[in-house]
């Protein structure tokens, strides 16, 4: 595994212990080493102290030996390069020749892009020129890039034109690592598998849906990343919509990868077209302004670094849409994600119809509806509420939870969601990864809002850190005679 960017955050955070993890759970091939590429001039031996370090310091709970972080440590590398000096990929190249020979790994490369987007077309042009990407039959080469995969549909497409004149869409990995995440890839067994949920996953039975994923952090040393970006372009364009396909896509044919991901496509296409007139009506944006966390006062939006005085990009969105198809016809989805929130969790809450009023609703007012709620992030599991009789001599009926916690205890802490993705990036399953009609159709459902967007100055800020977004927020939902599950 090359990866440029090595002495970056992400492979210190993610990479690194995910690759210790995979080696001790015995899921690392045994022919297998890491080269990490970067400008810093270090020694291979200056490089494994800060493997080492990152691997004490962000790896999951683990029994490794000082001998099994050993012999881990033993598999990294590091080559220096300036990723702009063509002439260099060459010698790049040789070295990874010579390491190929010491750990037997037959020119089969996954190249992970662990940098900014701008730097990928000239890394992935002077891999080809250098002749590093054959994928000829005796070798494989892979490409793993991390989002956001451009900053609309333009600049997106222009962007897989030139990787694809190097690599194949089959050789070709976006990662999401929402994607990753234990319980984002049980949705689907919790809706296929059971004879419980999958008979009512249609607008018979569900009220609607909400999606929410909360933070509670700000842009911390991200300012300049997030000013482009924003709330829509960071989190509605991928991870929000990852969940919205795998809660509203069709059983696939068969469980391969592009069964399922030509299932969650249809979805994206099926989105209703976001007007401007809609968007103005359906989709709420915010942004924070100071507040309280734990006490401590927290800056704006505005006066974090690298954030302009009169910025208007958005830390928040809520939003409703709809699926326009037989099964989702009538059920609308709600989305709210934002930065600087009371809570930090990933959710989807999927409330089913009331009964018609009559009986117990008819004698006892203010029945709460049956809900499931599919935890994704930090705690993982599934939680479904239903109505029961109170005990004791009163006729009084409460609504209690079944709750299954999948990482509640230390023996079930799920795999980190970047030790899954590399192993399938190791295996060539691309199912947990975005394909470019995703990206495509995904895009086009954001551009639409980022365009209605363009003209209308906002009022920033316009809800203080630690509440849940603005007033209008709450209007969006409570208009239709529903709530938020969080406020």
């Amino acid at each position: 595994m090359v990866i440029f960017g090595g002495t970056g955050d992400l492979a210190h955070r993610k990479l690194y212990p995910a690759v210790y993890n995979l080696f001790l759970s015995g899921e690392l091939p045994e022919n297998f080493a890491v080269v990490a590429v970067g400008r810093r001039n270090k020694t291979i031996e200056e490089f494994r102290n800060d493997v080492e370090q990152a691997i004490h310091r962000f790896s999951r709970p683990n029994n490794g030996s000082p001998a099994q972080l050993d012999k881990a440590l033993s598999m990294f590398y590091y080559y220096r390069l300036d990723i702009y000096n063509a002439d260099g990929y060459s010698r790049l190249g040789r070295y990874l020749s010579e390491v190929d020979k010491v750990h037997g790994t037959n020119g089969n490369r996954i190249f992970y892009l662990a940098v900014a987007p701008e730097h990928f077309q000239p890394i992935v042009e002077n891999l080809k020129a250098a002749g590093m990407v054959l994928n000829d039959g005796a070798s494989w080469q892979r490409l793993v890039i991390e989002k956001p995969f451009g900053s609309d549909l333009n600049s997106a497409i222009m962007l897989n034109e030139a990787i694809n004149r190097v690599f194949g869409e089959q050789h070709i990995y976006r990662i999401d690592h929402y994607l990753g995440k234990e319980m984002l890839q049980n949705i689907m067994a919790i809706r296929f598998a059971n004879a419980l949920f999958e008979p009512l996953w249609n607008n018979k039975y569900i009220d609607h849906v909400q999606i929410i994923s909360s933070e509670t952090v700000g842009v911390e040393n991200r300012g300049a990343y997030y000013e482009k970006a924003g709330a829509l372009r960071d989190m509605l364009q991928n991870h929000m919509l990852q969940l919205l396909m795998l809660t509203a896509m069709e059983p696939p044919a068969i469980l391969d990868n592009n069964s399922i991901r030509d299932e969650k496509v249809k979805v994206l296409k099926s989105l209703s077209e976001m007007t401007s007139e809609k968007v103005l009506r359906q989709v709420v944006r915010g942004q924070y302004g100071r507040g309280q966390i734990d006490g401590k006062m927290v800056p704006g939006y505005r006066e974090e670094k690298g954030i302009s005085p009169s910025s208007d990009t958005e830390t928040f969105i809520a939003m409703k849409v709809e699926v326009e198809n037989f099964r989702w016809g009538g059920v609308p989805f709600y989305l709210l994600t934002g930065k600087r929130l009371p809570v930090k969790f990933t959710e989807i809450v999927i409330q089913f119809v009331s009964l018609p009023e009559v009986l117990y609703f008819k004698e006892l007012r203010g029945l709460k509806p049956n809900t499931l709620h599919i935890r994704i992030q930090p705690t993982e599991g599934v939680e479904l509420y239903f109505n029961t009789k109170k005990p004791g001599i009163r006729n009084e009926i409460i609504q209690v939870g079944m709750d299954f916690c999948q990482n509640c205890d230390v023996d079930a802490v799920s795999p980190d969601a970047y030790e899954r993705l590399l192993l399938d990036v190791m295996k060539g399953d691309s199912t947990l990864f975005t394909r470019w009609d995703e990206v495509e159709y995904a895009w086009r459902f954001v551009d639409r809002i980022a365009r209605a967007w363009k003209e209308e100055k906002p009022i920033f800020p316009n809800y203080p850190a630690s509440t849940w977004g603005p007033y209008e927020a709450r209007k969006l939902i409570e208009r239709d005679g529903r709530r938020w599950h969080v406020v």
